[in-house]
């Protein structure tokens, strides 16, 4: 299988463009307030317009209402719902499209399975006690090694130095948002372009 490329926290048309075509397989748009990387619904509807039915695109949500999400899915026709705050088992169910759990450890070891039945997949992400992701942080990858990670989005300081690391574990994908820019929310067209090349050199 060969890893799929997420980008994550797009803001911008022309970034979404250039990243699609660079090769990446999603694109992730962020709805959490707080976030830098935060979008409006009319901004999200741009980058969705724009891209078509050429990728994918995630969601991402923290703790937010039911409401508030299936608003975003229905508007967007969006293919995965990302939950990356401290939701509830039943704010993942019921969904008609994949729902990803982001993990938020400082540690994730094969001795510490983790078992998450209402998700399609899971993100792992670097751990901060302040922040829901996009933190820049980097975990030593090899402490994954011998984890099945076939739905796993490997996430957390990911660059174009150490992607090709990651995407040696096999993981479902490798997502990226602070790895690939100039600024929170602007992407940097080489780290863009490099981080793209790396990782399909590497799978």
């Amino acid at each position: 299988m060969t890893v799929r490329i997420k980008i994550c926290g797009v803001t911008r048309v022309e970034d979404a463009e250039l990243a699609i075509g660079l090769g990446a397989d999603i694109v992730g748009l962020n709805f959490f307030p707080a976030s830098p990387r935060f979008v409006t619904l009319e901004q999200a509807r741009r980058i969705r317009r724009a891209l078509g039915n050429r990728c994918e695109v995630a969601g991402v949500f923290v703790n937010a209402t039911r409401d508030y999400v299936e608003e975003r899915r229905r508007a967007l026709a969006l293919d995965y719902l990302q939950f990356h705050g401290d939701e509830e088992d039943d704010a993942l169910r019921g969904w008609p499209v994949k729902v990803i759990r982001a993990i938020r450890r400082n540690h994730i070891v094969a001795s510490q399975p983790i078992e998450c039945p209402h998700a399609d997949f899971l993100l792992f992400d670097t751990w901060h006690p302040n922040l829901f992701g996009g933190t820049g942080q980097a975990r030593p990858l090899r402490e994954l090694n011998g984890l099945a990670l076939d739905r796993v989005f490997l996430a957390g300081g990911l660059n174009a130095d150490n992607v090709a690391e990651a995407v040696a574990l096999r993981p479902y994908a490798v997502d990226v948002a602070s790895g690939v820019e100039s600024a929170p929310g602007l992407k940097d067209p080489a780290k863009l372009r490099s981080f793209i090349l790396n990782a399909k050199s590497a799978g």
